[in-house]
């Protein structure tokens, strides 16, 4: 599983013309599937997001959290993470889950992160959308289940 975690100052997902999850400050979640992702790779993406602390703290410094600030989670589905763009102009998503497997994985993610007692927004799985944010520093990191095992 692959996440690109984004500080944001604020954050929205429309299908069409309809917002359908919008944070304030907080983070911004791309998140993909693989293949052989299962429940232990969305533990330890969801672990990781609800704890990075990459939020100023009063000197500063990178030192806290998205809890620790009460800040947001929006999460948006996005296949193309796993994109291969190594050989040829087309990008090639063989690396991507199929779809059905893929959404409930994802739906997991979003689920384990609102375990951890965040009222997480997100967009709408398999749907064409569009992403406003407003990026925080800008801080953006990419986190990934597979460097893990």
């Amino acid at each position: 599983m692959r996440a690109v975690v984004q500080r944001v100052k604020s954050a929205s997902v429309s299908v069409g013309d309809e917002i359908v999850g919008e944070i304030g400050a907080g983070l911004l979640v791309l998140a993909a599937v693989a293949p052989d992702d299962d429940e232990s790779d969305v533990s330890y993406i969801a672990e990781k997001i609800v704890n990075l602390r990459i939020f100023s703290d009063n000197n500063g410094k990178m030192n806290l959290s998205v809890s620790d600030i009460g800040g947001g989670v929006l999460a948006v589905s996005q296949f193309t993470l796993f994109g291969d763009c190594r050989k040829g102009r087309r990008p090639n998503f063989s690396g991507s889950c199929e779809p059905v497997k893929a959404k409930h994985l994802y739906e997991r993610l979003v689920l384990a992160i609102r375990e951890k007692g965040f009222d997480v927004q997100e967009g709408v799985f398999g749907a064409d959308m569009d992403v406003q944010l407003v990026n925080d520093g800008p801080v953006t990191l990419l986190l990934d289940s597979e460097k893990l095992f």
